[in-house]
């Protein structure tokens, strides 16, 4: 006998619930990998001289943790449509639900391309045969760009309208804590991108790495109460 539409949705809530605890615990493992191996993020300030030697004694260890980062960011991809077309949100508001899939698969895709210049970008820049001053400069221009422009700002602007939407659709579904926390997240994490402008701007930073900082936290205990809730969730017993 065929399973039903509704007895393969249950069972697969515990596969997406596994899924995005096993997300937010990833980021964070790579995160505080870097902080540990490349003083992550404080070294994206420094001069571009000092990155690059930092980066080239950290090896294929360190261009492994910064893959691992960025694949953490590439599986949002799938996690925000897991989260955004459970079915009972596609019953409440469908526009909403598509919505908030498509701006979460950007999000995740965006912060991806951004953070993997570290992988294919960064390596030939510290090989013996480089030259110091071209490294630093296209250094420098991939940061500012492709990590600032895309990563810190498109990147987050895009995460924390996702959030937004979210928010929404689990406030409709009575998931107010996970609602509450989603709306604060995205607050800290859109405040964040403060930073990146402040930069382009030729401005002092007044503390938006701290709201980033906050706000990724923010996301990262949603991803795992979104995991939580699927775990927990009702299930349909088989068909006799």
């Amino acid at each position: 006998m065929t399973e039903s539409p509704t007895e393969t949705r249950a069972a697969s809530r515990p596969l997406i619930g596994t899924g995005l605890i096993a997300l937010a615990a990833g980021f964070n493992l790579a995160y505080a990998g870097l902080v540990w191996a490349y003083e992550y993020p404080a070294i994206l300030r420094r001069p571009a001289a000092e990155a690059l030697a930092l980066y080239a004694q950290g090896g294929a260890g360190l261009t492994a943790l910064w893959h691992a980062f960025a694949l953490s960011a590439f599986l949002l991809i799938p996690a925000a449509c897991a989260i955004s077309l459970e079915r009972g949100h596609l019953v409440r508001q469908p526009g909403l639900a598509v919505s908030a899939a498509i701006t979460g698969a950007l999000a995740g895709a965006v912060q991806a391309a951004a953070l993997w210049r570290w992988v294919f970008a960064l390596p030939p820049m510290t090989g013996a045969d480089a030259d110091p001053l071209q490294a630093a400069f296209a250094f420098d221009l991939l940061n500012h760009y492709a990590g600032a422009g895309l990563g810190e700002h498109m990147g987050q602007l895009l995460t924390a309208l996702f959030l937004v939407q979210c928010a929404a659709l689990q406030a409709g579904a009575r998931a107010r804590v996970l609602a509450v926390l989603a709306a604060l997240s995205a607050a800290l994490i859109a405040l964040g991108t403060g930073e990146s402008l402040s930069l382009a701007l030729g401005l002092a930073d007044p503390g938006f790495s701290l709201a980033t900082i906050a706000g990724f936290a923010g996301f990262s205990f949603w991803l795992a109460g979104a995991g939580l809730r699927a775990l927990t969730g009702p299930r349909v017993p088989p068909a006799a």
